[in-house]
């Protein structure tokens, strides 16, 4: 099988293997305690959707590495971008020197946000490069503090923006991150995300939106000053981490007016939404009338390759020469890997069976395995709710009394990786579905049938 063909491997799962048993221990000796290993698995090889470990077990990819591999594992078309750039040179140091790949991988990038204004004026933007979400999020705070004099940033509860200072600061869902680790950035707030399945403040899935726009209006700005003191709102637009949310569709557009009045910084975190997962190069354009000030992005970007891009409004990236860089950020291997990743999302090339381009596979394999999941509804009361966009699918578990049951959910993840799912969870009792945008029909079909095998065998 190539990676452009439709045929599927067969399934083989005799978890875990002697040399992946073998691996896993060394592994355990010698590199950081911080590392999670939830699952039995050291991947040897990969196939379009399909990754075999060490000891030939062949496994479908549900997760694509956290939303990280747009194109699947070892895309022929990425695979020779890398190839033909690494030849040229792998490394000048962006900060210093200009690259036309970097420059022609900005131009792209900005092409899917600029646009003309009201008053016929064209909107231009720039564009930072990094090397990992993180990165770009502390690219981002520190952009909208430089610009707008201010220093209070607010986050969202739930949210995950990096584990860096800065980034693990506005992070606001597991307490591990940082449990230990103070004191973080001063000067940051959380408010709640708008949960359309689990309300906050005592709203309704239907006002919810409205509700956390009210509390910052009405309690936190009743302390923090917001034209004096708020350099920013940083947002995913549809949240990752904290459970795969969707908000309501008030409640960008809330929040953007919410901080033209204020003179707020609006950071769109795309870090993991972003990059066609969601049918829309970009998450929030799933919403009519928002355009955020600034946007972070990484993981889908280059197929796997470590590169982030932390965008903004030319109004807005004001800072001055030699007052930010990376010495790696913005790699031409990566770059290179991230063209060929654009090219396929915008459809200058075409992958077998996904249609015109990536975005619109996503948007249309998405939506069968959100009916596909909406229907086992019915017979499975445990799944308490499905939602998303796109290849952005969020399925959560629930007690009898509709609280939520992270026990349950851990066992149905293990038992679909015990089956030959590749998944990883996240909220408290919710499994992603996030694999590479080149999932095809029959694909998901495979998934959804270990799927409904393992709910079945829960009941």
């Amino acid at each position: 099988m190539t990676a452009t063909t439709a045929r599927q491997p067969e399934l083989k799962t005799a978890l875990p293997g002697p040399n992946t048993k073998a691996i896993m221990e060394r592994d355990a000796k010698h590199l950081s305690t911080s590392y999670m290993r939830p699952y039995p698995f050291v991947p040897d090889r990969g196939e379009g959707v399909w990754l075999t470990d060490v000891d030939g077990n062949t496994m479908l990819d549900f997760f694509a590495g956290i939303a990280v591999s747009t194109t699947g594992h070892a895309h022929p078309h990425v695979v020779q971008a890398v190839q033909a750039q690494i030849e040229r040179f792998a490394h000048v140091c962006l900060t210093d020197y200009p690259q036309e790949i970097t420059t022609s991988l900005a131009e792209r990038l900005v092409r899917h946000v600029e646009r003309t204004l009201p008053d016929g004026r064209h909107e231009k933007w720039r564009v930072f490069l990094g090397n990992s979400g993180a990165e770009a999020v502390e690219a981002a705070v520190k952009l909208a503090r430089n610009h707008t004099g201010r220093s209070h940033i607010i986050s969202t509860i739930g949210s995950f923006h990096g584990r860096t200072y800065g980034a693990i600061t506005l992070t606001g869902s597991k307490t591990k991150y940082k449990r230990g680790f103070g004191p973080l950035l001063p000067n940051v707030s959380h408010v709640p995300y708008p949960n359309p399945f689990r309300p906050p403040l005592g709203s309704t899935a239907e006002t919810c939106g409205q509700a956390v726009l009210n509390y910052l209006e009405d309690v936190l700005f009743q302390t923090v000053i917001p034209a004096d003191e708020v350099a920013a709102i940083i947002v995913e637009p549809m949240q990752g981490e904290g459970g795969y949310i969707v908000p309501p569709a008030d409640f960008l557009p809330g929040l953007r007016a919410l901080c033209d009045r204020h003179g707020i910084m609006l950071i769109f975190d795309e870090v993991q939404a972003g990059m066609g997962r969601t049918g829309k190069m970009f998450s929030y354009q799933n919403f009519d009338g928002v355009q955020p000030d600034i946007i972070t992005l990484a993981k889908g970007i280059a197929s796997g390759l470590p590169i982030s891009a932390m965008m903004a409004k030319e109004s807005v990236m004001t800072w001055p020469v030699g007052s930010h860089g990376s010495t790696f950020g913005g790699n031409p291997v990566a770059a290179a890997a991230a063209h060929a990743t654009l090219d396929l999302l915008e459809g200058a090339v075409k992958h077998p069976g996904c249609g015109d381009n990536l975005m619109d596979n996503a948007r249309t394999v998405g939506d069968y395995i959100l009916s596909e999941l909406r229907d086992m509804q019915t017979e499975f009361p445990f799944l308490g709710d499905v939602r998303g966009q796109g290849l952005f699918i969020g399925l959560e578990f629930v007690k009898p009394d509709g609280s939520p049951d992270g026990k349950l959910r851990d066992a149905a993840s293990m038992a679909m990786f015990e089956r030959g799912l590749l998944n990883l969870d996240c909220g408290e009792s919710v499994i992603r579905i996030s694999p590479p945008l080149i999932l095809t029909r029959e694909d998901a079909e495979t998934g959804l049938n270990i799927m409904r095998e393992t709910l079945r065998s829960l009941q």
